[in-house]
């Protein structure tokens, strides 16, 4: 199943974050699959296109990052076609 993921970066994190990234990568559980990503025009929010059979996985991938970004998980439906 694929899934949106809203990431709102917390007030002066912004730099935080993109220092964990670089030492650490996006630092995902094995079974939840980043696809692709788009940055917000002012840069306070992601929107992260990301697949897994396993939606409990969102749960250990965003204890590592919510000290600095609050998330908002959106399943999604099949396009329609």
């Amino acid at each position: 199943m694929k899934y949106i993921v809203v990431e709102t970066f917390r007030p002066g994190s912004k730099a935080l974050v993109y220092e964990r990234f670089r030492q650490k990568g996006r630092m995902l559980p094995d079974g939840l699959r980043y696809i692709d990503s788009w940055l917000e025009k002012d840069g306070d929010r992601c929107f992260q296109l990301m697949e897994t059979d396993s939606p409990d996985l969102f749960e250990k991938w965003i204890a590592s990052w919510s000290d600095l970004v609050s998330f908002e998980v959106i399943e999604l439906e099949r396009p329609i076609s």
